[in-house]
Parts: structure tokens; sequence; C-alpha cells
């Protein structure tokens, strides 16, 4: 017979009890969360944060694994009450719902300090997907101020910095993560965050908090400084999440008392994750989340298990700070220490001993030992034997250095690989001789370095040892062979350094050609255009061949032409200059083209400057076909001719093609307005559709309809015309501003997520700056190349291609 299973909460804690249960079977299972989505890897938010990752990269349960096993999700909607008596939970919706057993997994709460002005606009915590999307909505040069210098803290900061933004660290202890690291490895990490650009202010008291007009302005210290911002993020704790459980009656001190079955006071009920309190203790790091997950799965199974709070290590996901702490490493009279030095290369190690045991480590610059250090302080082993040589790692013990990758070979089956998961070595070789040969198939198959990430390297060194030569490391595909950087990581250094010119970007990022090659100059030189429209001018010689020539090469060496025709509205007197240029340039084929305009095929090129002259003259300008850019605007007739028009699809069109046409993208942009659902311009196939419906119009994004064929996706609703042109703009700009070079919008869409996309457009003061960032851009960019280069002296540079042999285009 099947149980209902209720689950308060869809942490990772949740998450990890969803999977084990499911898998088990016996129980129907309806999972709340306030948070109005699944499971994600909360870890992996400050890679998001700072451009690494996307939201869809960490999220762990998405729609389908959830329908797969039958979960009834109510994502969204808070629970209000817990009716032990009853036994049932009421949701926000009103309803109620009845349990055999409940799990309360509702997490933490992030403290805020109550200065005066805490409750300001702009005032925000560090703890979920919205906190970081607020802070992901801060430009490149905008002012933060981040109050914790802890672990939470530093990986705001450090996203912060890396998307431009100037960075402000205010911390009240002397020396950064003072509970992870000692005072001299503090003074490393925050010589290196310093460095980099991060201001850190140790030792400083925050006072109060100033604003105008309801909105953050500035951080005032006890002694006066003041620290102008425009978001002032707090990092500087978490509390259980108790208040539910408080109100049924349940056991509560710090968090909710749990024994080591994780059974509450209610035998009916369990709970698990941040919020809860066992033996005195609360939890904060996700490994004994995990564990409590596992004892809850198997005693609702039916299976014995019991919790035991473990050793846990920490790691700092800052890019470019190598930072390990574990154990206890307290100063004391029982201990002594073995500390290794080497300024030059930034490297300090700490091991603390007491009896003969290791009981303490930080390590800074050169963690790849923590592991086994780590599992040295678990075991409580005995290290008289190695005392000598023990700083210097596994690879030195036996007295002389050995092939990393023998240490990894001679550890013991049982060692603890990922601490996150508790998976151990034994697991991971047993995983790839059962045909796990990837990082993602050991992933998939263990959990191993599915979580934070920091054991990567050594599950790496497994499959390296397993499988032998059979064994490829995976690496991050670069931008081209000058680099070894990938398009995020160029494109989020040319927003931190900043950089502003190509020889800056071949300099300070260590370029291996002196002036970049065919495949990196496009997307650098598109990059720089986008992001410093002011300082940056458009480089030629930096695009693919269409681009420099203005018009899309044909196999034979010819050229095609298409001009403009706004909306796909023309008029006679257009007409009649396309077919006197088709007569006196002898253009052998005429087309009418997909994207509602006229195509001529077949120009010779030292005739381009002519044919564009003799066109402009006639009031038409490029239709850039060949570009990167905006390519057609598809309109249908509306309520100018169809008796089912709702909205004038055509004069909507017209407006969004003369606002966009010029823009340099990430790749080409086609749109289309229909006027009625009947959807006769086909907008739900284009990079983005806008329906007109009787309220107004329907805005959806990310169709495509090449070698790849989807549907697109809603953006919003709107009321007025004016809102679905401020809208279509803000969204060419998030997309100009954040996609990778040469990716559709549907490919990008993919990578960050529709949520984020999303909140970003519908965010008014969001899409205001998006709008006037498009607007300063185009105040530059959007003029008529082919009344350009139709000047005589422009012109006379296109002769040698009369004898043009085909070049090699996109």
């Amino acid at each position: 017979m099947t149980r209902n299973l209720i689950i308060i909460g869809a942490g990772m804690a949740a998450g990890r009890l969803v999977e084990l249960v499911t898998e088990a079977g016996g129980w129907h299972i309806t999972l709340f969360n306030a948070e109005p989505r699944g499971t994600y890897n909360r870890i992996m938010l400050s890679p998001v944060l700072s451009g690494e990752k996307t939201y869809s990269e960490i999220v762990t349960h998405d729609d389908g694994f959830y329908a797969e096993r039958g979960v009834a999700c109510r994502f969204g909607e808070r629970v209000t009450r817990i009716d032990r008596e009853a036994r049932t939970v009421t949701g926000a919706s009103g309803d109620v719902l009845p349990y055999d057993k409940l799990v309360i997994a509702t997490g933490s709460e992030p403290f805020i300090i109550p200065l005066p002005g805490h409750d300001l606009d702009g005032v925000i915590a560090y703890r979920d997907l919205e906190d970081t999307e607020r802070m992901m909505g801060l430009a490149a040069g905008q002012r933060a101020v981040v109050i914790g210098g802890g672990l939470l803290g530093l990986e705001a900061a450090a996203g912060l910095h890396a998307r431009g933004v100037s960075v402000t660290v205010v911390h009240l202890m002397g020396h950064l993560m003072e509970r992870q690291l000692d005072e001299a490895a503090g003074y490393l990490l925050r010589r290196e965050l310093v460095g980099r650009g991060i201001d850190i202010r140790c030792s400083a008291n925050s006072k109060e908090i100033k604003g105008k007009d309801g909105k953050v302005q500035a951080l005032i210290l006890e002694d006066g400084t003041e620290l102008p911002c425009d978001l002032l993020v707090m990092a500087v704790g978490i509390r259980p999440s108790t208040g539910l459980a408080k109100a049924a009656g349940l056991a509560v001190g710090r968090g909710v008392h749990v024994d080591d079955q994780m059974l509450t006071s209610d035998a009916d009920v369990l709970a698990i994750g941040e919020c809860v309190e066992h033996g005195g203790q609360v939890f904060g790091l996700v490994a004994p989340l995990y564990d409590q997950a596992k004892v809850a799965a198997a005693v609702l199974t039916g299976a014995e298990a019991a919790f035991v709070n473990r050793e846990t290590a920490t790691k700092l996901k800052v890019t470019g700070c190598d930072l390990f702490s574990a154990g206890d490493f307290a100063e004391g009279e029982d201990r002594e220490d073995i500390v290794f030095r080497d300024p030059g290369r930034g490297i300090y190690k700490r091991l603390v001993l007491r009896d003969n045991r290791l009981i303490g480590a930080v390590m800074y610059g050169d963690t790849g030992d923590g592991g086994w250090f780590h599992g040295l302080i678990k075991d409580a082993t005995d290290v008289s034997e190695m005392r000598d040589t023990l700083i210097f790692g596994p690879s030195f013990q036996g007295g002389a250095a050995l092939d990393p990758m023998a240490a990894v070979a001679a550890l013991p089956a049982d060692a603890e690989i990922c601490g996150c998961n508790g998976v151990c070595k034994g697991q991971i070789t047993t995983a790839i001789e059962g045909g796990a040969g990837t990082l993602d198939a050991v992933r998939a198959t263990t959990k191993a370095s599915a979580s934070c990430g920091t054991c990567t390297g050594l599950v790496e060194q497994l499959l390296a040892v397993t499988l032998g030569e059979a064994f490829v490391l995976p690496t991050a595909k670069p931008i081209c062979g000058c680099t070894d950087l990938t398009h995020e990581d160029v494109r989020r250094l040319i927003k931190s350094k900043p950089l502003k010119s190509q020889p800056a970007v071949w300099q300070e990022l260590g370029w291996s050609t002196p002036n970049g090659c065919h495949v990196c100059r496009p997307a650098i030189n598109f990059y720089l255009l986008a992001d410093w429209p002011l300082e940056y001018r458009d480089d030629p010689q930096s695009r693919f061949v269409n681009e420099r020539r203005h018009a899309n090469i044909q196999k034979d060496g010819t050229f095609s032409v298409v001009p403009r025709m706004w909306g796909g509205i023309t008029t006679p007197d257009e007409l009649r200059a396309i077919a006197d240029a088709a007569d006196k340039y002898k253009v052998p084929t005429v087309k009418v083209t997909g994207g509602q305009r006229i195509d001529l095929l077949g120009v010779r090129g030292v005739d381009l400057p002519a044919i564009w002259a003799d066109l402009n003259r006639a009031g038409m300008v490029s239709g850039h076909a060949y570009s990167k850019g905006l390519r057609t605007v598809k309109t249908c007739v509306g309520t100018d001719h169809c008796r089912f028009g709702t909205q004038d699809s055509t004069g909507l069109g017209i407006k969004l093609e003369k606002a966009l046409w010029g823009s340099w993208t990430p790749h080409k942009v086609k749109l289309a307005v229909s006027g009625c659902p009947r959807n006769c311009a086909e907008a739900t196939c284009k990079d983005l559709g806008i329906v007109c419906v009787d309220s107004g119009f329907e805005i959806s994004v990310g169709g495509a309809a090449g070698m790849d064929v989807k549907e697109t996706e809603p953006l919003g609703k709107v009321a007025t015309e004016a809102e679905a042109v401020e809208w279509t703009i803000a969204f060419v700009q998030l997309y100009r501003e954040n996609a990778k070079y040469l990716d559709r919008p549907y490919k990008w869409i993919a990578k960050v997520g529709l949520d984020w996309v999303q909140a970003r457009v519908g965010d008014a003061e969001e899409r205001a700056r998006l709008v006037a960032a498009f607007a300063l851009s185009q105040s530059i960019y959007q003029r008529d190349p082919w009344a350009d280069l139709a000047a005589p002296e422009a012109a006379r540079g296109f002769a040698p291609l009369a004898d043009l042999t085909l070049e090699a285009a996109e």
C-alpha cells in the first residue's frame, strides 16, 4: 500500500532524500518549496554569479526527474501550518493535505544585521537564485559593498568583481575567513583579492546604511568612513528556519531537535538539512546534509541507520584562489605545528598535530594533497613514522617523491574522495570498471564531484589510473588556438579588467599570436564593440568575408544584394529601382526571400558600390543579410487589411526594424510580428516573435527554423505597442551583453535559463538600463555601410573584386 510522504523544502538535502526514497518505492511524495523551482546545486551559485556557469548547468532535478518519479510538485507555495494531531499540512493556497510521514527540510534563513537602513531597497542577502540574479543585474562600473569576509561573502565579492562591478568587502574580524583560516593564510588570501582589485576592509565595524529616496546609497563605518554603493550584500551567517516546526509544537532549540534517526519529538515527523539541530550542533555544509538524507531515507524505507556527524573540509570557490582547510587549527599548549612557506610562489601550509595525530590543516596556493590530509584527520591516523616528510604529502612518503598517480593508486579502497557525498575510492573504481568511463558518467553513477566540485581532480586521476591510456582528460574548449581561455573567460575578463582594445586583449590575456587569428578576431571585435561602444571602434578587418564585403559571397565568386524593406513593406518606386538595378547590372536571378525581401543574386564584385549607390538614391539601405545582426522583421498585414487582425502588426514590425537595424549581435537575429493568433508571419519560430491579441502583445523568444527546429518560449505579455518595442530592444541588448559569439538566441537562452532572461527583461529598472545601453550603441553603429562604401574613394577599394577568387565564409 502506497503511503503519503510530504516534504517541506526542496533544497539539496531534500533533493537527495527524494532520489533515495523514490528508488526504494512505497511512497507517494508531495514536495513543497517556497522557491518557484525544484532542487538546484546551491553551492554553485557563485560560479553562476561570476559567469563561469549558467543556472541551467546547476539544476540537479529538472521537471522530467519529478515527472518520471511521480513526485507531486508544489513549487512557489509555502506551507503555512502543520497539524500533527490530524497529520495534515496546509499550503498557502488553502489546500489541506494528509501525510503518513512528514519531513521538514526548510533550510536556513540569512541573518540580516539590524543596522539603521537595513530595510532599504538594494540591501540583500546572498542565499538563493533570486539574490544571485539581483547581483548579476549590476552593470560594469557600478559599486557594491559586501558585509562579511567569510566563505559566502568572498564568493559574492569575487563573482561581482568578475562582472566588472567595483566591490568593497567589510569584515569585522582581523583577517578573512577566520573560522577556516589562520592569520597567515588569511593574509595571503587578502593579498590575492586586493591584487585583483577587490577592496578589503578588515577590523571594520558597520554602523549605518545610508539611503536616498528609499534606495541604498552608502555604508557608514564606525570610524565615519563612507562607502558608496548601488547594492549592499549581507553575507554574515545563517540561522535554521524553525518557525513552522515551532508553531507545530515540535522541540526546537537553535534548530529543530532530531535524534540519530533524524526523528523529531514527533515520531511521524522527520527533519533534515540546515534547519536541524543534532547533538547540540547545527549544519551549513552539504556533506552532513546528504548523510542526514541517507539516514532519513533508510528510516522511511524500514532500514536501520544512524546519523554521525563527520569531519568536513572547506575549499574556497573563487577562481585563482587555491585554498583548503580542515579540522582544528587553533593554537594550544598540547599541539605542535609543521609549517611550510614559499613566498615566491605564494604557498603556505600548516599542519596541527596532537599526540602524533593530525588534527588540523590549512593550505594556500597548493592544495592538491588536501584530500589525503583530510583522511588522516578523520581516521585519527598515527603519523609518527612519517613525521619528517608529512608536510610534503603522500607523494613523498617512503623517502622519495612518487608520481602523483602512484599516490592516488596507493590510496586504500575506503579512502574518501568526495566529502560532500561520502563517496570512497572503491565505489568510484567499481563504477569505472563497470563502464563509467567519463567524469560525467562517474558523477551520474556515484555522485562524486557532483556537488562543490573540489574533488574533480582526484576523480579524474582515478579515471586515468583505472583506464590507463583509454582515458582522455576532458578540457574546456578554448576560443581558438591562440589561447586556452574560453569565450566566457574572455568576455568576463574584457569587462572586469577592463580591456578596451584588441592589443590590450592580446597582451593582458597572454595571446600566443601577436594579433590574434581569423577565428578569434571576429569574436573579440564583437565583444569589444558590444561592451565598450564609446571607447572601441569596430575593426572591419576582424570580420568574416561577408561582413567585410557587405554582401553575401556566392559559390561562383559573385555576390547577393538584399536591400532593406521595412517590415516587408515596399512601394512601386522601390520595386522600379530594384528592377532597374537588375537590368543595369545584368543580375541573373531576382528572388523573393522567406523574410519578405527581394534578393539580387549574381552581382559582380566591381558593381557593388554602383548598385548600392543606385538603391540608396531610391531610399533603400542595406538589408544586412550578410551580418551578425538584425536580418529581417517579418509581418502580416494586421488590422490594415485582415478581418482577423487585432493590432497593427505591420506598423509595429516597421518600428522594430527601424529601431534595431544596424545593431551588431552575437549571431544573426530574425523577428516577426503576427497580427492575430493565426500567426501568418510565423512569429513562433523566430529569434523573437510577437503575436498580437485583443489585450495587447504576447512576446516570445528563442525559436529556430534552420538546422534545429524549435518553438519560441514566452518572454512576457504587454499592453501597448511602446512596451512591445521596449521589451524587444531590452532582450536584444541582453543577448548582446551576455551571449557567446556565434550562439543564436535559443542556444544562449538554453545556457542561462529562460527564467533568468524573463527576470532581467521583466524588471523595469534593468529594462530601462538595457534600452539606454542599446541606444548608446546605436548612436555610434546605426549607419548604412552601403552609403559609405558607394562614395568614390571607398568604391575604388572594391575594384579588385572583379577578379575575386572565392574566400572562405563562415
